[in-house]
């Protein structure tokens, strides 16, 4: 058995029957990117969280690219004693002349992920639906299998999988079949349950869906509610949403393998966002193969939700530099949002394995 073949029988092992007891925590970094921290003091504010691993997702660190310092985030990861999953950013090229630097900047990512320590690299495909660069869906899950291929045996080399964001661009099912016909050996999911409500999606069925594949679990929590325009999602702090994670965790720890860690990922001070589900033409155009009983669950999920009603600063808008006195309490708000967010999961969902 040649070195490639052994490692992908390796890593596409059957999954266990259910998660420990007791489920290691940590904090997805990109929810406290207004405090503009370096990497080693995230390290230092997991452990005075007394969390169990830290998500290094999109380094502010000035030296985050740089080869030296994979090496002192692999030894920090030690020193804290803090298990680290990391990787890069979107992996679509928006352009067909962007093919070759996408393409770099991937292979680049693996290299880091594999010398910071990470199991895994983190790729996304787009950052909403209406984004993907192709014309039509088929032709953008082609594209996302032909990217994953090019890079397959970089990434079955060093040993990790590439764990595809579950993101604001495709739904669960198709998701499975990118991965399927990408190559589940090598490819699995980062399974996010705040972004499948803008797929019009319950986070439940994308855990049953995506389950299998799953290699990080990152809890994010929304409120989903009808109105007059069409169905209304906004992220909240975890536990203050709509969606019921004694749900989603009980079948979390029957599902998922039990070294799957949890990150907790509040992002917040965001506008809702109102979906068009009555407009025809919206359907026509990027659900022309919505599956009606899947959809039916999210539709139950809105008539049990309403507004957030919770004091919050509303002006982290992607895309626009926020005024100097906004950048302030956003900052604030993140942490206390995230320090909210993990007593919520430790407390009432009985999560980590570090007590605060």
């Amino acid at each position: 058995m040649r070195r490639r073949e052994f490692l992908g029988a390796a890593l596409a092992l059957p999954a266990a029957a259910a998660m420990p007891d007791k489920i290691g925590i940590g904090y997805n970094t990109y929810c406290l990117r207004g405090l503009k921290m370096t990497d080693r003091q995230h390290f230092e504010q997991a452990a005075a969280w007394k969390l169990d691993a830290l998500f290094l997702q999109d380094s502010l660190d000035p030296r985050a690219m740089e080869p030296a310092h994979w090496a002192e985030v692999k030894q920090w990861s030690g020193e804290f004693g803090l298990h680290l999953e990391t990787g890069g950013g979107g992996i679509l090229p928006k352009t067909p002349d962007l093919w070759e630097a996408n393409l770099k900047q991937f292979r680049r990512n693996i290299e880091r992920a594999k010398a910071c320590g990470s199991p895994l690299v983190r790729g996304v495909l787009a950052g909403f639906r209406h984004e993907l660069p192709l014309p039509t869906i088929e032709a953008n899950m082609e594209l996302a299998i032909k990217v994953l291929r090019a890079v397959r045996n970089e990434v079955m080399d060093a040993g990790l999988k590439v764990a595809v964001e579950v993101h604001k661009d495709f739904q669960a099912w198709e998701h499975k079949e990118i991965i399927e016909t990408a190559g589940k050996e090598f490819v699995g999911t980062y399974l996010d349950t705040g972004n499948p409500v803008f797929t019009i999606e319950d986070p439940l069925l994308t855990l049953e869906t995506l389950a299998p594949y799953t290699m990080t679990f990152h809890l994010r929590d929304s409120v989903v509610y009808e109105h007059p325009d069409g169905i209304a999602v906004q992220w909240v702090p975890l536990g203050e949403g709509t969606i019921d994670f004694h749900k989603i965790i009980a079948r979390a720890r029957q599902l998922l393998r039990p070294e799957v860690r949890i990150y907790i990922k509040p992002i917040t001070g965001r506008p809702i966002t109102v979906l068009p589900v009555r407009d025809e033409a919206w359907w026509a155009k990027w659900y022309p193969k919505a599956r009606a009983a899947e959809y039916a669950r999210f539709v139950a999920l809105a008539k049990r939700g309403r507004p957030y009603e919770k004091p919050v600063v509303q002006e982290d808008v992607t895309g626009r530099v926020a005024p100097a006195p906004y950048q302030a309490a956003l900052a604030y708000q993140q942490k206390e949002h995230m320090e909210r967010s993990i007593r919520y999961a430790r407390e009432v969902l009985k999560l980590g394995i570090r007590s605060a």
